[in-house]
């Protein structure tokens, strides 16, 4: 029989309370199996625990598993002591935490800890999205570094376009009550008008407010919606005509990218842009709710360090 422990509530409380890893386990059980231990093999709840090895065997089909099989924990060799204190740092770090960082602080190679972070990244991402509907506001941004700290070769290589060496990024948030606004994301590769607005009909429901700046791209929009713009040029909000809300969460963004993580692959952008929509949306939460929502979600999600890197996308990767 599996002991039931009471859940953290600081991150010092879950580093002492991780660091046994009787309750790491226990915690990660309940976690996933609330109703009882299921074989997610065959589905069956007859299954035996083996206490010695810390593993379960289903009696059905016969296959012994772990508490990792099917999550995001899966064919690590690192224990949950280690896991479960990273996923409670990166829920909760407002600015993220880098791999380094990581490194340091559990005693594992950066390379392990950059593999862990992406990892939990992958639990971050939102598996649902419903039409955001009411007042909404959609804007635009750009991501990456500035030419003039280039070295002049690569200046000259990315000197081209509206942004260069710039990824695009698109958002939309859904206005509510304070603290209760939620922001979805789309990496995007144009800006230009029929993608945009294909975006804005595919995630906002016809006749909702929308608000936006007088970025070309959103002209003609109001067949569809209530469009209002406000002029950047003339003010930045009049009434509740403004985008502030989503230039909050792109300052959020890049204050995490530029301050915590210095640079980032345009490969790897979105994995970085959801872990901060995720810390955003669940930011009326306390560290324990948002620990456990993530938690909630690494069953199911799998990824491997050759999907990681894009081995797969190019063979000739190493």
């Amino acid at each position: 029989m599996i002991k039931a422990y009471a859940a953290p509530k600081t991150l010092s409380e879950a580093i002492r309370y991780f660091a046994h890893k009787e309750h790491a386990f226990a915690f990660v059980v309940q976690l996933r199996w609330p109703n009882g231990v299921a074989c997610p093999h065959c589905q069956s709840d007859q299954v035996s625990f083996l206490s010695t090895r810390h593993i379960f065997k289903c009696k059905e089909c016969r296959k012994q598993f772990s508490v990792k099989v099917g999550t995001i924990f899966e064919d690590s060799a690192l224990g949950l002591d280690k896991w479960l204190p990273a996923l409670w740092m990166l829920a909760n770090c407002k600015n993220g935490i880098s791999s380094y960082e990581l490194h340091r602080a559990l005693g594992v190679t950066q390379k392990t800890a950059w593999f862990m972070l992406h990892r939990i990244r992958l639990a971050m991402q939102t598996k649902t999205f419903q039409k955001f509907s009411g007042h909404v506001e959609a804007d635009e941004t750009f991501v990456g570094g500035k030419l003039m700290f280039m070295h002049q070769g690569r200046r000259a290589r990315n000197a081209r376009g509206p942004q260069p060496n710039k990824t695009p990024v698109m958002g939309l948030l859904q206005r509510g009550p304070k603290g209760k606004s939620r922001v979805h994301t789309i990496m995007t590769k144009s800006l230009k008008k029929p993608q945009m607005q294909a975006q804005v009909r595919e995630h906002v429901e016809p006749g909702s407010n929308l608000f936006t700046d007088a970025f070309l791209s959103y002209r003609g929009l109001g067949a569809d919606y209530i469009h209002d713009v406000i002029d950047h040029t003339v003010s930045y909000a009049e009434g509740q005509i403004h985008t502030n809300g989503l230039e909050n969460f792109w300052s959020l963004l890049k204050r995490g990218i530029k301050g915590t993580y210095t640079s980032v692959d345009p490969f790897h952008l979105f994995r970085y842009v959801s872990e901060q929509v995720f810390r955003f949306n669940e930011r009326s939460g306390n560290d324990g709710d948002r620990f456990r929502s993530v938690l909630g979600d690494v069953v199911g999600k799998r990824l491997t360090y050759a999907e990681l890197i894009g081995a797969d996308l190019n063979p000739a990767t190493t």
